[in-house]
C-alpha cells in the first residue's frame, strides 16, 4: 500500500510534528496536500532517484574528509614560510587530524544510535567548519593545531556515519554501487585540495574547505532519516513514511518494512559486547586479527603520501611537483571511480 493510500484512507493529516533529529524531513503532509503535490513530486517517485539524491547530499561529508585530508600537502611551504614553523611543527599539524579522527570515531557510534543518523551527519559538520574558520584566521600554532584537530574529530564522525547511513537507506539492487560512492567521494575531495590550492592562498583555501559542510547542513532537512534507524528506536509511523519516501510513494514497501522489522527484532536480542568482556579469551583472536590489519593500514605510508604529497616530489627532484600532485590526486579518482 502507498504512502498516498494509506493518508487518503485513514484521513490522517500528518504535519511536521516530530523534531528534526527523528523525521527531519519535508515529506510530512496531509492527504489533501499530498494530493496537490503530485506533480512536483514526480522527481522523487522511482526509488533510485530519491535514493541518489539523499547519497549525493551526504557525499558532502567524505568530500569533506579527502579535503582535510589533501589540504596540507599543496599549503605546506606557505604555512611554514608566514608563521615561521619548522618541518616538525609542521609535521605535528598534519597528523593532528587523525588524532581528532580517532577521538571523533570512538564516539560516532554512540552518537550515530542516540540521535540518528542525520543528527550525526550535523554535529560533524559544526566542528569541521570551526576547524576551517580557526585555521584560516590562525596566527600561531595554538589556532592552527585547534583547528586541525576539530577538523579530524568532525571527519572522524563522517567516516562511521556515511557509510552506514547509504546502506541502510539504499535498496538491496543498489547496496553495492551506492557503497562505494562514499570513497570516491573522499578520491574527489583530496582532489579538489589539491587542484584548489594551485590557485589560492592557503588562508582562503581554509575558507573553501567549509564549503562541503555549509552545503551539506541544510541539505539533511531535505532528506529523511534512515528508516532502520527509527525502527530501531521504535518510531513505526516515521520508519515507514521515511522508507516510503525512499521508495517512492506508489511503491509497495510492505516486504521491506517486514524484513526491516525482523532484522531489528533479532539485533536488540543479541547481547551487546562491552570493553570489560574484551577480557575473556574467545575475543583475543579476533581483537588482534582486526587490531593488526589497522596497524598494516596506517603502516603502509598512504596517509603520509597523501598529507605531504607535494613537498615529498619536491624532495624528489621533480620541479614539477605540484602537477604531479594534482596527476596523484587525479589517479585516486580514476581507481575508485
Amino acid at each position: 500500500m502507498s504512502f498516498r493510500e494509506e493518508n487518503s484512507e485513514d484521513g490522517r493529516g500528518g504535519d511536521l510534528r516530530k523534531p528534526f533529529l527523528h523525521t527531519g524531513s519535508w515529506y510530512r503532509m496531509g492527504s489533501a496536500q499530498t494530493s496537490s503535490m503530485l506533480g512536483s513530486s514526480q522527481v522523487i517517485r522511482d526509488s533510485s532517484i530519491s535514493v541518489l539524491a539523499c547519497v549525493m547530499i551526504v557525499a558532502l561529508g567524505p568530500i569533506q574528509f579527502g579535503f582535510t585530508s589533501g589540504y596540507s600537502s599543496p599549503t605546506q611551504t606557505a604555512i611554514v614560510n608566514d608563521l615561521k614553523l619548522t618541518v616538525s611543527e609542521f609535521s605535528l599539524f598534519g597528523s593532528l587530524s587523525n588524532v581528532g579522527a580517532m577521538v571523533g570515531a570512538i564516539s560516532s557510534g554512540q552518537i550515530a544510535e542516540y540521535i540518528g543518523r542525520k543528527g550525526s551527519l550535523m554535529i560533524a559538520a559544526i566542528p569541521n567548519i570551526i576547524g576551517w574558520l580557526s585555521i584560516s584566521f590562525a596566527k600561531d600554532l595554538s589556532f592552527l593545531y585547534m583547528g586541525r584537530l576539530l577538523e579530524g574529530f568532525g571527519v572522524g564522525i563522517i567516516s562511521y556515519t556515511v557509510p552506514v547511513y547509504i546502506a541502510e537507506i539504499a535498496p538491496q539492487n543498489l547496496r553495492g554501487a551506492l557503497g562505494s560512492v562514499n570513497q570516491l567521494s573522499v578520491t574527489i575531495g583530496i582532489m579538489l585540495a589539491y587542484l584548489l590550492g594551485l590557485f589560492v592562498n592557503w588562508r582562503v583555501l581554509a575558507v573553501l574547505g567549509t564549503l562541503p559542510c555549509l552545503a551539506l547542513i541544510p541539505g539533511l532537512f531535505f532528506i529523511p532519516e534512515s528508516p532502520r534507524w527509527l525502527a530501531k528506536m521504535g518510531l513505526t509511523e516515521d520508519f515507514e513514511t521515511s522508507l516510503q519516501v525512499l521508495r517512492g510513494f506508489d511503491a509497495d514497501i510492505s516486504v521491506e518494512v517486514n524484513e526491516i522489522k525482523r532484522a531489528v527484532a533479532s539485533t536488540s536480542r543479541k547481547s551487546t559486547i562491552r570493553f570489560a568482556d574484551l577480557k575473556q579469551r574467545r575475543y583475543w583472536l579476533p581483537l588482534m586479527i582486526g587490531i593488526g590489519l589497522l596497524v598494516l593500514q596506517q603502516l603502509s605510508g598512504t596517509n603520509g603520501v597523501i598529507f605531504y604529497s607535494s613537498n615529498i616530489f619536491l624532495s624528489a627532484g621533480i620541479s614539477s611537483s605540484d602537477a604531479a600532485t594534482l596527476g596523484f590526486g587525479a589517479i585516486q579518482v580514476q581507481i575508485k571511480f
